[in-house]
C-alpha cells in the first residue's frame, strides 16, 4: 500500500528521486521511528514494518533503538538531509540511497539532548525539518566536544530563511 503525502513531491516519487527509510517496530526491542520530517510516500511491508520515502532537500530526524537480554545495545539519532539525483552522499543503515548527514549521534544520554534541542525548536513554533542545516550541525559538534548546544533563535531562522531564498 502506497499513500502520496503532498501531490507536489509526486514527480519526484515518479522519477525515483525519493530517499527511502526503513522503520522497524518490535516493542521494547528493535524501535526506529522518525522523530521529524515530512514524508512524501508511505509504504507498508508488514504490521511491524513500514518505508517512509522524502523528496530530495527534506530535512529529518531519524531515531534507532535497539535492546538485548541486557539492555540497551543501540541508541542513535541521525539527521539526515535527503539527496538530489546526482549529489554525493554517505551511506546510512536503513537508508537508501543515504544523504547529507548533519547530526550523527550515539548513546542515550546524548541522544535525548539532540531530543530536547528539537523540541526547543518546536516550541518557538518551527517546525524542525524548516530549521537551518547549520544549527543542526552545530548541535552534532558541541555534543561531541561535550558542550551544550547554543539555542535556535527566531533571527537565526528568519536568516535562514532569507538565506535559502537566495540559493538557485
Amino acid at each position: 500500500m502506497i499513500a502520496d503525502r503532498n501531490a507536489g513531491d509526486v514527480r519526484a516519487a515518479a522519477t525515483g528521486d525519493l530517499t527511502a527509510v526503513e522503520l522497524t517496530w518490535y516493542e521494547k526491542r528493535i524501535e526506529h521511528w522518525i522523530r521529524f520530517g515530512r514524508d512524501v510516500a508511505e509504504t507498508i511491508l508488514d504490521r511491524r514494518r513500514r518505508v517512509l520515502s522524502f523528496a530530495p532537500y527534506t530535512i529529518f530526524a531519524f531515531v534507532r533503538w535497539a535492546a538485548n537480554d541486557y539492555g540497551t545495545a543501540v541508541s542513535r539519532i541521525d539527521i539526515v538531509r535527503a539527496v538530489a539525483p546526482g549529489e554525493g552522499f554517505q551511506t546510512l543503515p536503513f537508508v537508501r540511497p543515504g544523504g547529507e548527514i548533519l547530526l550523527r549521534i550515539n548513546g542515550w544520554p546524548k541522544v535525548e539532548r539532540v531530543l530536547a534541542a528539537i523540541d526547543a525548536v518546536d516550541a518557538l513554533q518551527i517546525d524542525p525539518a524548516d530549521a537551518a542545516p547549520d544549527h543542526w550541525r552545530q548541535v552534532h559538534n558541541r555534543l561531541n566536544a561535550g558542550l551544550d548546544p547554543r539555542p535556535y533563535s527566531l533571527d537565526q531562522h528568519r536568516a535562514w530563511l532569507l538565506r535559502r531564498r537566495l540559493q538557485p
